[in-house]
């Protein structure tokens, strides 16, 4: 039989390391080029032999364990932003901050749903699609114009606290939370609304620690091919440019 080159271009969480584990059981596959992604995704058992991470024993044997928080933030890549245009900027914090409003939301009414850690998906794009079209058809304004939601009687930001709305109750129909007819969204926003301008600066320091997380994990990787002793070659090398593949960095290695 032929040898085989194992590739994979951005394969998911575990699936990286699956392929690195493949390369090194498998007779018939000589060298393996892996390009991660999704490291939020990376199963963390202390038990469980075949985990996500870590995976060397250099790593293991120091204890670390990262949570979830600091494997969705290895995901993340200030260098995107350099080529963001100022409004996809703003956009996108504003999403966190309806985020972390949505999480006011369910420690409210739904505190039971946020132990299991809940997960949403990605709004971003549908929530942009309805405010370019709400702008189009005239619903938004420049100053973001108040007047009293039907519940509360607040004067709240029609524009914002209408997306936020919106955002929300997607947010609890993909939970099967369907029981929110009660619930005050804008009042919600409003307490949350002061906080907001928080949300960019704080998102900024927070991402810059970003690379550190994905080097560590890189790392982990890079180290096991090497614990394999001078059977295995590995080098790991940045391949695309950061801004158009954040996930740029490959592990490369070969059988000797």
């Amino acid at each position: 039989m032929c040898p085989l080159l194992l590739t994979g271009l951005h394969a998911c969480g575990d699936l990286s390391v699956t392929m690195l584990r493949a390369f090194l059981e498998s007779k018939e596959v000589k060298a393996v080029v892996s390009i991660g992604c999704c490291y939020n995704l990376l199963s963390e058992e202390e038990d469980n032999a075949l985990s996500g991470f870590p995976i060397s024993r250099g790593v293991t044997s120091m204890g670390l364990h990262l949570g979830r928080n600091s494997r969705d933030l290895a995901c993340q890549s200030a260098d995107r932003w350099k080529i963001m245009e100022k409004d996809a900027s703003l956009h996108n914090f504003e999403l966190h901050a309806f985020r972390a409003a949505f999480q006011m939301l369910l420690s409210r009414h739904f505190p039971e749903t946020l132990t299991g850690s809940p997960t949403i998906g990605r709004q971003g794009k549908a929530l942009r699609r309805q405010q370019q079209s709400s702008k189009i058809n005239g619903l938004a304004t420049n100053g973001f114009s108040c007047k009293p939601d039907s519940t509360s009687g607040k004067d709240v930001p029609i524009d914002t606290c209408s997306l936020f709305k919106k955002f929300s109750q997607s947010g609890l129909h993909r939970l099967n939370l369907n029981q929110y007819h009660n619930i005050d969204f804008a009042g919600i926003w409003k307490e949350a609304e002061p906080f907001v301008g928080l949300i960019g600066p704080y998102w900024s320091l927070r991402a810059a620690l970003g690379p550190v997380l994905e080097t560590l994990i890189l790392l982990d990787r890079l180290l096991f091919l090497q614990e394999q002793g001078d059977s295995v070659e590995a080098v790991m090398l940045p391949i695309f440019n950061p801004n158009i593949s954040p996930r740029n960095v490959a592990l490369i290695a070969k059988k000797i």
